[in-house]
């Protein structure tokens, strides 16, 4: 049976019992603050859980696109070492909000399996929650075990205990026991030497769970109590990784139709087989693994990058290329090449990954070239390191730098070392990667209190399409800590014409006044699993009474200003650029707005200058705002209405159309484009391969831009004794300038040659160290140029020059590289020093950095104190 054909039967058998087949949500969470990614089934339905919101079927199913990689549900370091474990995984679900509870959800899985897909029902066993002791003093799950009882033999069935059979998404939330199904799939010799029931849960490839049946019937408070969710609810997740090896009689995944698309293309590429060689096998796993999460992650609009989300898909992406670069001997970028195949072979189910092939394939390409050059450059390093080395181990810290400063992994640190008969030093390193999580973890570490529930079963509702202010009543609130922001307010009324932060808006502010004047600040508007939450620095002090709730006018007329203008903005792209034009991501505030967008070459002048003009015509032409709320969504796109990748969307959607610009959209927007006033884009230029990004301003930032610019042309004017023709006389001077510089360079590259071969012959050594510390006659450039040149020139070398200019101090560090690891010295650590000699600071790299300061008198102190870093 093929993997379509098995997505397809499941979503069918559902059908039949009357749920509702929903697409699966976005990998990517959007507005989660407690997720980076999509890492079950349940996270879109979390807000049906919770009772925020009623879901308008009580029955649903799909197919969920998931990542696991961090948080309580890390498997990456898992991947590609077993065959079973994955990034990236499908994860076939049926749910049930306040509907059918255990008997049926027990009941269909058990003829899913065992009817349609016609698994052995002697190779399955169950398992049921058998109960704790500790505080929570959770009884045995009875039902569960009565009705598998009359299922299976009490012998396939296996009691488990809370790690194993309790489930509960985070710290907090909906929680609940579960039954989980697992499935024996080895042979009929190795079944008659061990039982399947003493290998379930034990890490066993051929013993695996393929589907957890999840009760939800608690939730878990932030004091860590129990309490009964109003309604019970079901939520099932089956790998359909998993379900495939099991159906297509393969012992692997990877061998399943999921993969060896995959798996036969980079045995082509790099021309090493699958099967002949374990450590071959898992660099092909990790590879087939990670492009399918990364690909899949740029489909849903999250591109690569040093923070967040993209850190995670960047670290992915790294690991997948470091496995090529050990294992399979390629030096170059191919990974790329594999987002076509996944395309192909995956298509049909998610049609984002041909819609954005090129995209994908262009973000990954350039990903590994740039992280290609860092391995070659971290090779060089840890050469160093070797050399320098006193014995056989090599220090953990000196591992933990070249990771962290320079991105170079550790497990192939370790593997080199090996390879050269070096041990290393895991402890050292480990203790530094710890003190840098710790030091990470207690910056963003955030404690949150339950929620005060003051209104119970209060609908809440938006109001702020038609009104920014509104009398409210405080549904409830909770009291939320953390170092950054310290003690802050979360607040949810029963409506609100606050805007949340969404489809790149910000979130409204504003305040709230109570009958006896008294005004509580909001900060900050977000959405939390369906409900808007108000962010405030102080809790209104009678939190039953009533509030005028009124919305700051001034900012959000210009968000609406820039939030019309990013509308217009991707039409006129997508009309001057061509229809390849897609947004993939937009900042939407009052001060201005960015668009991100698809399009493969820099923008002219003249197209930007289109662009403006194209956006301004339509603001002239004082197009009315066009509004449908809650069509649905077929009836949008027929008509022309725009959808964006990585968005989910209800059955009913809000349309926005200003003339001939039609877009699905819940943001707020002008009455009509001549509230714009006007538009203008402030830069342009890339974010990653095929990405390009437009800043812009309207309204009255746009007046502002023009009247500090006609302030500076009459200054300029004022220079140039009120010239006529300013342009022409500036070009004069520029060209004037320009042979004036090349003279100049030329003298100082006389000047530099002697000074070099001046200061050479002034080296001295300290502990083996070439060294010199000097007031010279250069600026940084100067300064900067000399230093790499002397280093080119000598190894072991330590400069420390220093300049006055303008009454200014510089101070620049030149370090070689490889004494940067053999001594531990660190030129930005340095320059930060003695920068306070100079009353100043500075910083760069570990080979060399800069400091400047206003009190030149300090140089030569610096420059003597300098050498007790050498002794």
């Amino acid at each position: 049976m093929t993997s379509q054909k098995v997505r397809e039967q499941f979503l069918n058998f559902f059908k039949s019992k009357e749920h509702k087949i929903v697409p699966s949500a976005p990998m990517v969470m959007k507005n989660d603050p407690t997720l980076l990614f999509t890492n079950a089934g349940m996270n879109q339905f979390k807000e049906f859980f919770l009772g925020n919101t009623v879901s308008k079927s009580k029955r649903i199913t799909d197919t969920q696109k998931c990542l696991r990689v961090s948080g309580k549900h890390n498997d990456l370091e898992e991947v590609g070492k077993d065959t079973y474990h994955h990034t990236m995984f499908e994860m076939l679900g049926n749910w049930s909000f306040g509907d059918y509870f255990k008997k049926e959800a027990i009941k269909w899985a058990w003829e899913l399996l065992t009817e349609v897909y016609g698994i052995d029902k002697d190779s399955l066993y169950v398992s049921v929650f058998e109960g704790s002791n500790d505080s929570d003093k959770l009884e045995m799950d009875q039902e569960a075990f009565d009705l598998w009882s009359a299922i299976v033999p009490k012998d396939r069935i296996i009691m488990g205990n809370k790690k194993d059979n309790f489930w509960e998404m985070g710290d907090q939330g909906p929680c609940g026991p579960c039954s989980e199904i697992h499935v024996d799939i080895r042979s009929a010799v190795e079944k008659a030497k061990v039982s399947g029931a003493s290998l379930v849960n034990q890490d066993h490839p051929l013993v695996v769970e393929i589907w957890n049946l999840v009760f939800m019937q608690y939730n878990r408070k932030a004091n860590g109590e129990l309490e009964s969710l109003p309604e019970k609810h079901v939520d099932t997740g089956m790998g359909f990784e998993r379900l495939c090896m099991v159906l297509q009689g393969v012992q692997s995944n990877y061998e399943t139709d999921v993969f060896t698309p995959l798996i036969r293309e980079i045995e082509t590429i790099t021309n090493h087989k699958y099967g002949k060689d374990e450590q071959t096998d898992i660099a092909i796993r990790v590879i087939a693994d990670h492009i399918r999460a990364v690909a899949f992650s740029i489909a849903d609009g999250q591109l690569p990058s040093n923070t967040g989300a993209g850190y995670v898909i960047r670290r992915i992406l790294r690991r997948a290329v470091r496995y090529g670069f050990t294992f399979l001997d390629t030096k170059k970028p191919f990974i790329y090449r594999l987002v076509k195949v996944l395309g192909e072979s995956m298509g049909k189910a998610f049609p984002e990954l041909k819609e954005q092939y090129q995209l994908i394939e262009n973000v990954v390409k350039e990903e590994e070239n740039s992280f290609l050059s860092t391995l070659e450059q971290g090779l060089v390093l840890l050469d160093s390191v070797i050399k320098s080395a006193k014995g056989k181990t090599i220090d953990g810290q000196k591992a933990f730098e070249l990771y962290d400063t320079f991105g170079f992994p550790i497990d192939l640190t370790a593997l080199i070392l090996e390879e050269k008969g070096y041990g290393l030093d895991v402890e050292g390193f480990e203790k530094a990667l710890q003190a840098q999580k710790d030091r990470s973890r207690a910056a963003s570490e955030t404690s949150k209190e339950d929620w005060t529930i003051l209104l119970e079963d209060a609908e809440q509702e938006f109001i702020g399409y038609d009104s920014l202010q509104s009398e409210v009543k405080l549904v409830k609130y909770r009291k939320v800590s953390s170092k950054k922001d310290g003690n802050q307010y979360h607040l949810v009324f029963n409506l609100t014409p606050f805007y949340a932060e969404g489809g790149g808006q910000v979130g409204d502010k504003g305040y709230l006044e109570a009958p006896n004047g008294d005004v509580t600040y909001i900060v900050d508007t977000k959405r939390e699993n369906n409900e808007i939450v108000h962010f405030s620095e102080t809790l209104p002090k009678n939190v039953s009474g009533s509030f005028k709730a009124v919305v700051d006018e001034k900012q959000r007329r210009r968000t609406e200003s820039n939030h019309t203008a990013t509308h217009l903005l991707h039409q006129a792209l997508r009309e001057i650029l061509g229809e390849h034009v897609e947004q993939k991501g937009s900042a939407v505030h009052s001060k201005y707005l960015r668009f991100d967008f698809s399009h493969f070459s820099k923008l002219s002048t003249k197209e930007l200058r289109a662009v403006e003009n194209f956006v301004n015509a339509r603001i002239e032409g004082q197009l009315p705002f066009e509004e449908h709320r809650n069509i649905p969504i077929k009836d949008a796109m027929e008509q022309g209405a725009m959808a964006l990748f990585g968005e989910k969307y209800g059955d009913t959607v809000r349309t926005v159309r200003f003339g001939q610009s039609i877009e699905l959209c819940g943001g707020t927007h002008v009455k009509n484009t001549g509230d714009i006033w006007h538009f203008k884009i402030t830069s342009e230029g890339a974010v990653a391969a095929g990405i390009r990004r437009i800043e812009a301003i309207t309204s009255d930032a746009v007046k502002d831009f023009y009247f500090k610019n006609n302030r500076l042309l009459f200054e300029v004017k004022d220079l140039l004794n009120n010239a006529q023709d300013p342009v022409k006389v500036v070009t004069a001077l520029q060209e004037e300038n320009i042979q004036l510089k090349k003279q100049v360079e030329s003298l100082l590259k006389d000047k530099a040659k002697g000074l070099k071969t001046e200061l050479l012959g002034e080296l001295t050594t300290i502990n083996e160290v070439k060294f010199l510390a000097k007031k010279v006659d250069l600026d940084a450039g100067g300064i900067k140029d000399l230093s790499f040149e002397m280093g080119q020139n000598k190894d072991n070398l330590f400069l420390l020059l220093a300049s006055e200019k303008d009454g200014k101090a510089i101070l620049s560090c030149y370090i070689s590289k490889e004494l940067t690891f053999e001594r531990n010295l660190n030129a930005g650590t340095i320059v930060r020093e003695l920068g306070k000699y100079i009353q100043g600071g500075g910083g760069g790299q570990p080979f060399f950095a800069t400091a400047g300061g206003k009190n030149p008198s300090g140089i030569p102190e610096a420059l003597e104190k300098v050498k007790e870093y050498l002794k």
